[in-house]
């Protein structure tokens, strides 16, 4: 069965055309988490319309320096995250912790579930890196092989860089929007030639396809957190705002 995950939040649940299994479309209450990482299982509501439901709710956890230690943190690669299953932290998922990140090098995140047993780990190299020109991505569950994708298709980075001058100037005139200058995010992790998970661009939000039915849903929401908080300058990282 075909699942897919993606973070969003909950105003957006209309505009998406996606219909949810419960009825949480209104706004949290003070204190609660409002971001969702939703998934769809190839189900529909009886009115014909894709069914969605709410898998995990994101949160960074701040240190005690606070948002300001955070965000020096996070610019060397660091990234702290948990996965609830529900917006008032009752029954947690999973954990992302950094094991190793500096600053243009690569970034190694440990997943563990709520016991603190290992669900697996995910490794970021940046571009720009011992003559990589794309970031790569890598994957590995707890007793399963790696899966390794690269961010971008070498062809959309042609026209990408090609197209920057021009993007950087209507940017500037506040002519072109930050979403449409960001630069090429489709992903494809693949095994042995198999390619068992796709980060894709649906013309609304981007969406990680799971193409192998073995895949933990945990360690799963956690990489769609991770990408999504290594955004493009360009973006708006989730967790890189103030509330």
């Amino acid at each position: 069965m075909g699942r897919m995950m993606w973070l969003a939040d909950p105003g957006e649940r209309t505009q998406s055309g996606h219909t949810a299994d419960d009825d949480k479309g209104s706004e949290p209450e003070d204190g609660a988490l409002y971001r969702e990482i939703r998934m769809w299982e190839a189900r529909q509501a009886p009115d014909g319309t894709d069914l969605v439901r709410t898998f995990a709710y994101p949160e960074r956890p701040l240190p005690p320096g606070g948002l300001d230690e955070y965000r020096k943190a996070r610019k060397q690669g660091s990234r702290s995250i948990v996965l609830w299953a529900d917006p008032h932290r009752e029954r947690k998922l999973a954990t992302v912790v950094t094991r190793t990140a500096s600053k243009g090098r690569p970034a190694t995140y440990d997943v563990a579930d709520e016991s603190g047993a290992p669900l697996g780990s995910i490794v970021r190299e940046p571009a720009a890196r011992g003559g990589q020109v794309r970031t790569r991505w890598t994957v590995q569950q707890t007793g399963r092989p790696a899966a390794v994708g690269h961010k971008g298709h070498p062809f959309w980075w042609v026209v990408w860089w090609l197209l920057w001058p021009v993007q950087l100037i209507l940017a500037f005139l506040g002519i072109l929007e930050g979403a449409s200058a960001r630069t090429p995010r489709r992903t494809k992790w693949r095994i042995d030639g198999e390619t068992v998970l796709d980060w894709h661009d649906d013309g609304y939000e981007f969406q990680l396809s799971l193409l192998a039915d073995w895949w933990d849903e945990r360690l799963i929401a956690a990489l769609v957190a991770l990408e999504e908080s290594h955004e493009s300058r360009l973006g708006d990282p989730w967790d890189n705002v103030a509330h």
